[in-house]
């Protein structure tokens, strides 16, 4: 289970009960008017938000002090725990949170979410010239971990040959690099990492299984929801999201 997972299981019964509060959230007139935009954060999920001795840095920092930039306005930022971030959003205590929350059905009916500022998800991991693609598996051989998240995803795909699962991610990647199978699903950014310890001797495919991650306002201040969606496109445009990116990534992690 990876932790993105695993925290949104955390946030379901707080989420489910209902305990949100109804404060009155700040318009984008009084955002504005103040000069700033209070965001929130985790503080303690590299390499999207962590403290780099003290400073408040990651992907996800830089991205919303550029999105405070792109709106007029000076970021100021608040950490709090992940399960506390939308509880606190809706009382009021800031404005936005970028905290790579995967966009569920669940969390809509608490809180607005921009459009996805990086997608996660599922993607395929082969030798140089292995499958890419879902329909590259038909009668292919995959490995997967066993009991993970995607394992039903795969051995449900249409075509695919057959499905070995190995107790580690370990033993999942020397299968592929023994060429004992074609290809293995692994999460979007531990796919990245796996690549960068093994420059030039795997492939990253398609994302089969999409994660969409987005950040909150609170339910129904949809001027703000609308200037941070602007504003995320403009940052796109420009070329400042891309640079964040391979900064931290080494290639664009925006949904496709």
């Amino acid at each position: 289970m990876n932790k993105k997972l695993f925290r949104s299981m955390l946030a379901l019964p707080i989420l489910a009960l209902g305990v949100f509060s109804g404060a009155q959230a700040a318009t984008l007139a009084q955002i504005k008017a103040s000069g700033t935009l209070r965001l929130a954060t985790e503080g303690g999920y590299p390499p999207f938000n962590y403290y780099k001795e003290k400073t408040l840095t990651g992907f996800e920092v830089e991205l919303g002090n550029a999105l405070a930039k792109a709106m007029g306005v000076r970021p100021v930022w608040t950490t709090i725990s992940f399960d506390s971030l939308l509880i606190g959003l809706d009382q009021g205590k800031y404005d936005l949170v970028i905290a790579s929350h995967g966009i569920t059905p669940n969390r809509l009916k608490a809180v607005d979410f921009s459009n996805p500022h990086y997608c996660s998800g599922g993607v395929l991991v082969a030798l140089p010239g292995g499958p890419k693609t879902v329909a590259d598996l038909k009668g292919k051989v995959v490995t997967m971990g066993v009991n993970t998240t995607y394992l039903k995803y795969v051995q449900d795909l249409p075509g695919v040959g057959s499905v070995k699962t190995f107790p580690t991610t370990n033993e999942q990647l020397q299968a592929v690099l023994s060429k004992r199978a074609d290809a293995m699903v692994l999460d979007r950014f531990n796919a990245i990492d796996a690549a960068k310890v093994l420059p030039g001797k795997l492939q990253l495919g398609d994302i089969i299984f999409p994660e969409r991650i987005g950040m909150a306002v609170k339910k129904g201040n949809a001027e703000l929801l609308a200037a941070v969606n602007a504003a995320l496109a403009s940052v796109q445009k420009d070329g400042t999201y891309a640079k964040l990116s391979k900064t931290y990534f080494g290639q664009d992690v925006r949904c496709r």
